[in-house]
């Protein structure tokens, strides 16, 4: 079973500016004693959620409360390596359609709300570093160009040296390039959701107010209408509904997800680029970089060289698992980190990547930031969505396996819609097919008992 998040954690690069107005904050300067619904995590499913409920005119009339064990967006969201992208072809069609749906969705309300996240729309490279990788990589592509064109035409496959040499990859076997990627400042996003929430009246924050359990009304049979208490160091809130939205933390809150949802420690880094160096026009990925697993993967991108604030063009590089010292699968402390992981990570850019500027003698690039964050494995590999079997009332999503940015946000909006439709009293299963049949979910990513059996009698997350 999962912890509650740590007091402590370690400074990520992606909190260095803050929003003044989110920290410590609580709208109410004493907890509510009870709320419409209550959503759990600050992160971008809570925000999501939070802004979908906020933006649905049947939801106009309930009281919201979001309440955090840390600062708002302190945990996977504000210590993730900033990307936003689909991988196509890892995945079923439908999974892989819905994805590009979340990074438009995400790209879209960026856009037209003009949020200053640093949001930036461009392709994603991901490489395959072993002959077997590039081959099985090659072959999903050609499946999915088969099995879904529009979504093929997304993606290219880079073979030739000179090519890969132009997307300044040095020693790969292969690359694939695929659109509707990006790359952003994810706490700035979330921070924008939630400031405008608060002073819209449509959402009461209270930070620093982790819950320890969640229980049934006493002296009332289970059920959405009898409510649930949370219970925190601050007191406890009824609440009618509640979204959870804790993601590496669930099984904190429903030990039958200890399995099925199982923490891990990653690693970042903000480095900083050779002096000269010029940007990078893509996002990278680096799968097999150490000549033996498709598990060791690395990612990268790159910020502003100019026009925001502390324009220092750093690569914001992650993963380094080659280099671990340290474990990494069931921890749930973010306030330890792992240097091998970081030593590695500032050397090995200059090995795989034509960075340009002045490399001449360069053997490590200087970290101005390294931290480490938590992520929320799931057993089956499909995230979590939709309401939670035996727990009227109550509804998650996560578990999203470090892949959450092109996952969360719709998810968060589904598990609104799915409340609310229960709300007026439409059948769940109506409104899961909906959601199915229009994009709007993909099918494995439902919650439902049997799911649940099947995939604790897969291999453990800890194996």
């Amino acid at each position: 079973m999962a912890s509650l998040p740590t007091d402590k954690s370690s400074a990520s690069f992606w909190h260095s500016e803050p929003s003044t107005f989110l920290l410590g904050h609580c709208t109410t300067s004493e907890l509510p004693k009870e709320a419409d619904i209550v959503v759990v995590g600050s992160g971008i499913t809570g925000a999501s959620a939070a802004r979908f409920l906020a933006e649905d005119g049947r939801a106009n009339d309930l009281s919201i409360v979001m309440l955090e064990a840390r600062e708002a967006c302190w945990g996977a969201t504000g210590r993730n390596g900033g990307h936003c992208q689909p991988l196509l072809y890892d995945c079923t069609p439908d999974i892989a359609a819905f994805e590009v749906k979340n990074c438009n969705t995400v790209r879209s309300f960026v856009e037209d709300h003009n949020v200053p996240c640093e949001w930036r729309t461009l392709s994603g490279c991901r490489t395959f570093w072993t002959k077997e990788l590039a081959d099985l990589a090659a072959r999903k592509v050609e499946h999915l160009k088969r099995a879904a064109p529009e979504l093929g035409k997304k993606i290219t496959l880079v073979e030739e040296v000179g090519e890969l040499h132009d997307y300044r990859v040095n020693g790969a076997a292969i690359a694939t390039i695929t659109e509707s990627a990006g790359s952003l400042w994810p706490y700035k996003l979330v921070a924008y959701i939630l400031e405008n929430l608060i002073k819209d009246g449509r959402l009461n924050l209270q930070t620093k107010t982790p819950v320890n359990a969640i229980k049934t009304c006493e002296n009332t049979s289970i059920g959405a209408d009898n409510g649930w208490l949370l219970h925190t160091p601050r007191g406890t809130i009824k609440a009618t509904r509640i979204i959870l939205a804790t993601n590496a933390y669930t099984s904190h809150l429903l030990p039958e997800f200890t399995d099925l949802i199982v923490p891990g420690r990653g690693m970042m880094t903000a480095l900083l680029p050779p002096k000269k160096m010029t940007r990078l026009q893509t996002s990278y990925g680096f799968v097999g970089m150490d000549g033996t697993t498709l598990t060791n993967d690395d990612y990268l991108n790159q910020r502003p060289f100019a026009g925001v604030p502390n324009p220092a063009g750093h690569l914001m590089f992650g993963g380094g698992q080659s280099g671990a010292t340290r474990p990494s699968v069931g921890e749930t402390d973010d306030s330890i980190v792992d240097e091998g992981c970081f030593e590695y990570l500032r050397k090995e850019l200059l090995k795989r990547l034509f960075l340009g500027g002045d490399v001449d003698g360069l053997k490590e690039l200087s970290a101005a930031q390294q931290w480490s964050g938590i992520w929320g494995t799931s057993r089956d590999r499909y995230p979590w969505v939709g309401a939670v079997p035996e727990r009227p009332g109550i509804w998650l999503a996560g578990g999203y396996s470090g892949h959450g940015m092109p996952n969360a946000t719709l998810s968060g909006k589904a598990v609104v819609e799915m409340l609310l439709e229960e709300k007026s009293g439409a059948p769940a299963d109506y409104t899961m097919e909906r959601l199915i049949r229009t994009g709007n979910l993909p099918e494995v990513y439902n919650i439902t008992k049997e799911r649940m059996q099947k995939a604790a009698q897969m291999e453990s997350v800890q194996n």
